[in-house]
C-alpha cells in the first residue's frame, strides 16, 4: 500500500466507503438530532431511534470493551483507506455517525494511554492541513476511548450546514476569546472546567512536518498550562481537539455523566444519548454541568 497524498484523502475515503457499504464492512449508525443551548453555547445531541434496532445493536457493540480484541492490528482491509506515512494507516470508522469519519491508527501496537509522538501529530496535520475539519484524540478510557490501540480521529464537519467545525464559531467553546499569540495557552473564563486553548499558526499547515512540530509544541504548552503531571505512560486522561485555528486540551476525571459517555466531540458541541430519557436529563442538567462533572475544576 502506497502512502496517500493529501489531495486524494477524501476521494480515496469516498471510494472505500462505497465499497465497504457494498461488502457490509461499514455499518453506519443513523441518528436523530436536537439542539441544546446554554449561555450562548450550542450543543447538538444525537440519538438512535427506538425503532432502529440494528443501529441500537451497533451502538452496543461499540460500547463493549474486549481487551483481547484489537480491530486495528491489522484493521479490516475493506475499511482501510490508505497509508499515512510510515507509522500510520487511515481507516474508516466501522460504525460512523458522521460521514467520512476517519481513524489515524498506528501500524504497530501503541497504547491509547501512551504519550502522543511527533509522528502522531504529523499524521494528524497531514489530514487537518489540507482538509480542515476537526481532529481529536480520546486519551484513555476515562476520556471516552473505546479501543486500547492508539488512534487519533478526524471528521470533516459537525455543523448542520455542513461547514467545518470552528471552535471559535458562534456557539463554540472558543467564541469570544481575545486574540492570542500562536502557541500561547489561554482559557475561556466562561467555562467552569479546566482547559487550555492554544492559537495555531495557520501558515504552518501547508507543510505537515512543520505543522506536526507546531501541534506538538502547542500540546506541550497546553499540558503545562492545565497543571497536569509530567507526560509519561500512562498519561493522565484528557481530550484533545484540533482545528486549523485552535488546539484545545481538556483534562478528564471520569468517562460518564450518569449513563452518558462523554468524549472529545462533546467539546466540539456534539453529545450522544442512548435514550429519550437521557436527552431530557441532559436538557435538565445543562451541557455545561455535564462537562464540568466529567472534567477537573477550573
Amino acid at each position: 500500500m502506497t502512502s496517500t497524498t493529501s489531495s486524494t484523502i477524501l476521494e480515496r475515503s469516498a471510494f472505500v466507503t462505497r465499497k465497504a457499504l457494498e461488502s457490509g464492512a461499514l455499518l453506519p449508525i443513523r441518528t436523530n438530532q436536537t439542539t441544546l443551548e446554554e449561555r450562548g453555547l450550542r450543543f447538538s445531541v444525537r440519538w438512535v431511534s427506538s425503532l432502529a434496532l440494528k443501529d441500537q445493536a451497533r451502538v452496543a457493540t461499540v460500547s463493549r470493551r474486549n481487551p483481547d480484541f484489537n480491530p486495528f492490528l491489522p484493521p479490516e482491509p475493506d475499511l482501510t483507506v490508505d497509508a499515512l506515512g510510515d507509522a500510520h494507516l487511515l481507516v474508516l470508522n466501522k460504525f460512523p455517525v458522521i460521514d467520512h469519519h476517519l481513524l489515524i491508527v498506528t501500524r504497530a501496537w501503541e497504547a491509547q494511554s501512551a504519550p502522543l509522538t511527533l509522528a502522531d501529530f504529523t499524521a494528524l496535520a497531514a489530514v487537518v492541513g489540507p482538509h480542515g475539519g476537526l481532529g481529536f484524540y480520546n486519551g484513555g478510557t476515562e476520556a471516552g476511548a473505546s479501543q486500547p490501540h492508539k488512534h487519533l480521529q478526524w471528521v470533516p464537519h459537525l455543523q448542520d450546514d455542513g461547514s467545518p467545525p470552528r471552535l471559535d464559531a458562534p456557539g463554540g467553546l472558543a467564541a469570544g476569546l481575545p486574540a492570542s499569540l500562536p502557541g500561547k495557552p489561554i482559557a475561556n473564563p466562561a467555562l467552569p472546567w479546566r482547559h487550555a486553548f492554544v492559537a495555531l499558526d495557520t501558515a504552518a499547515w501547508p507543510q505537515p512536518d512543520q505543522a506536526g512540530v507546531m501541534l506538538q509544541q502547542a500540546f506541550a504548552a497546553a499540558w503545562q498550562a492545565t497543571d497536569l503531571p509530567p507526560q509519561r505512560e500512562p498519561m493522565a486522561p484528557y481530550n484533545l481537539l484540533v482545528t486549523r485555528d485552535w488546539l484545545l486540551l481538556v483534562p478528564r476525571r471520569c468517562e460518564k455523566w450518569r449513563h452518558v459517555s462523554v468524549n472529545s466531540l462533546a467539546y466540539a458541541g456534539s453529545l450522544f444519548a442512548r435514550t429519550p430519557q437521557q436527552i431530557e436529563e441532559l436538557r435538565e442538567a445543562g451541557p455545561l454541568a455535564v462537562l464540568s462533572a466529567v472534567g477537573l475544576p477550573a
